[in-house]
């Protein structure tokens, strides 16, 4: 099969200067009827051309047999007939020089393995034509500049023009966003409905809108990935000019239940996609509310450049309640500077509390809002403001309204409003919106759409990091360690044994302790002596995953005598525990005094690929949970944030007097397990658990470990 590389241009998608609807029909409600009215309607800066091979009119305009004969031009074509008919039906659109098509119909890959290998054959198709598509299985394309003016949807609704682009998986969610986006009066640029994504994909999307001129903010529905790591240099680069905020479905933890190692449980799917978006500086919203929450923050107000808040309101209830939830979201409630507080307290009531929160009491008016508001902007110690009004009896919502607006002119720190019970912009709130204000229904929606653009405005002020070169790591002696190991067993899962395991590790440089294997209670004490006391004993099976499970562990065994007894023991403990599971012996090895135990990892996500985790390590690291999740390659800056933002972190640096980790090495030694994953698509897991930190200057090391190789020798 012949592969075309697809045409990188999106112009005649988005900017097309002529438009055909094949299978427009002259009735409104059929969708080739609404996209044709939505076109005409809307005002589509140049000709419509509708296809309908049974009318000479649609809609009271002249129609045509076939896209072929239509004597103009065509850059792009609306597709609306079934799904059977479409290959044909491009094929003709390839012969008169159509760039571009939007297939809306459905009957594709969504359908099973026929619809699959449709949508395989139209993609050649378009292909071979070197034509872009859009679809199948969409709701179409929205582009409100006026040079433009192109509704090619059978939405119901137009959305405001305005500097917004949306990108959604989902059509039938298409038609609510472009519902919502209108009721708050978001305003949109261009809205895209990729449905299957067989061709043009969120990742073209976004890199056509870095450039777009008229879009400075990037909305993303998304319900699966094509290309995870392409998305991740994509959104890196583009976040830092423009946000990017997107909903990912599919958060259920149904998937991690199959995991057969710790990190394994700990870093599935949605972990990925958190950790993905964070490295990317994409701003993820848990619903589509939250998205046009975010939304209406960046799109009108700027990014914030720090986490202190201050809150002013006429009520003391929601003032505490947004204080809560600012903390609760990681802001800080600034310290308001001294001056602040007096000149505060030179108009409001002696009862009206000039501390942070502000609350000005029930009785505060318009003028009231205006003086505080602008004394705020003007204190250094705050980064942005949450502005609350509950409604009394006897100041209006839209005198409120106009007084923020006026205390607000000129400032250059974001201003989030919030008037009770009021959603959105309400017409008695229209200036609000007209002043590039957002307003929020309750306290704690405001504070969490802070925190959020709080948290992206951190990440960009960042410098980005870079996937640094380690020294020490020797690839082809990992391969060869992998290739033997795969060859002494034919189990499923491959479970790496101890030796290709040391070989493979020595190869990238992970310490680990000095385990010596011993096949019989003789050996392990010989093997005792020879390490020197204490050690700990561990059992060696290809059946146990969690060793301590089977009582497979014994430590600070102090004589031979005791290392003999021990083998027995855990002997014993696996045939009671597990009496499947084959015993090949026990390992040796000194005991490690002191440090704090983490657990370094990677699991290969089916979509994302290698995921590297950190995390407080040991026995209960998946009771507790407190770990860090990266895509690899991880840079400098994601292995410095790992360490850091797991909440264990202060054990590493020294607490309560005992003496810092090095952490240094433990960065390193991530760095390495990321290589080492990146080169060795045959790794699917792997545990490094516990990972002793030990004080500066000694290194860190593994004192066990599990690695599994891909049962069919090539992960994909």
């Amino acid at each position: 099969m012949i592969h075309f590389e697809p045409v990188s241009n999106l112009e005649a998608l988005l900017r097309p200067r002529s438009v055909a609807v094949i299978g427009a029909s002259r009735h409104r409600e059929a969708i080739g009827g609404a996209i044709l009215h939505n076109l005409i309607e809307q005002g589509f800066q140049g000709p419509v051309y509708p296809v309908n091979s049974k009318a000479t009119h649609v809609q009271s305009i002249p129609a045509y047999p076939s896209v072929e004969a239509i004597p103009g031009a065509v850059e792009l074509a609306v597709i609306v007939v079934p799904a059977d008919r479409v290959i044909e039906v491009v094929d003709a659109c390839g012969r008169k020089g159509v760039k571009a098509v939007i297939v809306i119909s459905a009957g594709f890959k969504e359908t099973g393995e026929e619809g699959k290998r449709r949508e395989i054959a139209l993609v050649e198709a378009v292909r071979r034509h070197s034509m872009r598509l859009v679809g199948p299985n969409c709701l179409g394309i929205v582009n409100t500049d006026p040079a433009v003016s192109m509704n090619a949807t059978f939405a119901p609704v137009q959305p405001p023009a305005g500097r917004v682009a949306f990108s959604s998986q989902s059509g039938a969610l298409g038609l609510a966003i472009l519902d919502y986006a209108r009721e708050l009066n978001l305003g949109i640029s261009q809205f895209v409905s990729v449905g299957n994504k067989a061709e043009v994909s969120g990742n073209d999307l976004i890199e056509f809108w870095e450039q777009d001129r008229g879009t400075d903010l990037i909305l993303l529905y998304l319900e699966s990935f094509g290309n995870p790591r392409k998305f991740t240099q994509i959104a890196r680069r583009v976040a830092r000019v423009k946000p990017i905020i997107a909903v990912k479905s599919g958060r259920t933890p149904g998937g991690s239940l199959a995991a057969s190692s710790h990190t394994g449980a700990l870093a599935g799917s949605d972990a990925a996609v958190d950790a993905l978006f964070r490295q990317s500086g994409v701003i993820r919203t848990d619903t589509i509310e939250e998205l046009f929450d975010t939304a209406m923050l960046l799109a009108s107000q700027p990014v914030p450049t720090g986490k202190r808040v201050a809150i002013l309101t006429n009520a003391g209830g929601p003032g505490i309640m947004a204080a809560d939830a600012c903390e609760s979201a990681g802001l800080i409630l600034s310290k308001l500077e001294p001056k602040t507080a007096k000149a505060l307290r030179g108009f409001l009531p002696a009862e009206a509390s000039v501390r942070n929160p502000v609350d000005m009491i029930a009785s505060a008016d318009a003028p009231s809002y205006e003086k505080a508001l602008r004394l705020l902007t003007q204190d250094k110690s705050v980064d942005a403001l949450i502005v609350i009004f509950v409604p009394p009896l006897v100041t209006g919502a839209g005198e409120v309204a106009r007084a923020i607006l006026a205390g607000s002119a000129g400032s250059k720190k974001p201003i989030l409003s919030c008037f009770m019970g009021s959603h959105g912009v309400p017409e008695s709130l229209r200036s609000l919106q007209e002043g590039h204000i957002p307003s929020y229904s309750f306290p704690e929606s405001a504070a969490r759409t802070l925190a959020r653009a709080v948290e992206y405005g951190v990440w960009r002020n960042k410098p980005p990091g870079k996937v640094p070169s380690i020294a020490g790591i020797h690839p082809e002696r990992g391969c060869s360690a992998i290739a033997r190991s795969l060859a002494k067993t034919a189990a499923d899962p491959r479970w790496m044994d101890a030796a290709s395991m040391a070989e493979l590790f020595q190869a990238y440089g992970i310490r680990t302790s000095a385990a010596r294997p011993a096949s019989n209670r003789g050996e392990a004490a010989s093997a005792a002596k020879s390490v020197g006391f204490p050690v700990a004993v561990k059992v060696q099976s290809p059946d146990v995953v969690h060793k301590t499970d089977v009582g497979g562990v014994r430590l600070n065994l102090r004589s031979e005598q005791e290392t003999a007894q021990a083998f027995d023991e855990i002997r014993a403990a696996l045939a009671r525990a597990k009496p499947d599971a084959r015993f090949t012996g026990v390992t040796v090895e000194p005991m490690v005094q002191g440090g704090v135990e983490t657990i370094v990892g990677m699991t290969r996500d089916p979509s994302f690929g290698p995921v590297v985790l950190f995390g407080l390590g040991g026995v209960s690291v998946e009771l507790l949970r407190d770990v860090s999740v990266r895509v690899a390659p991880i840079t400098d800056r994601d292995a410095e944030e790992m360490v850091r933002e797991i909440q264990g972190f202060p054990l590493l640096e020294g607490y309560r007097g005992a003496p810092p980790s090095n952490v240094a090495s433990l960065v390193e030694l991530l760095h390495r397990v990321s290589a080492l994953a990146i080169n060795h698509p045959d790794v699917v897991e792997l545990d490094l658990n516990p990972v002793v930190v030990l004080p500066q200057p000694a290194p860190c090391v593994a004192l066990d470990a599990r690695l599994r190789l891909n049962a069919d020798g090539a992960a994909r």
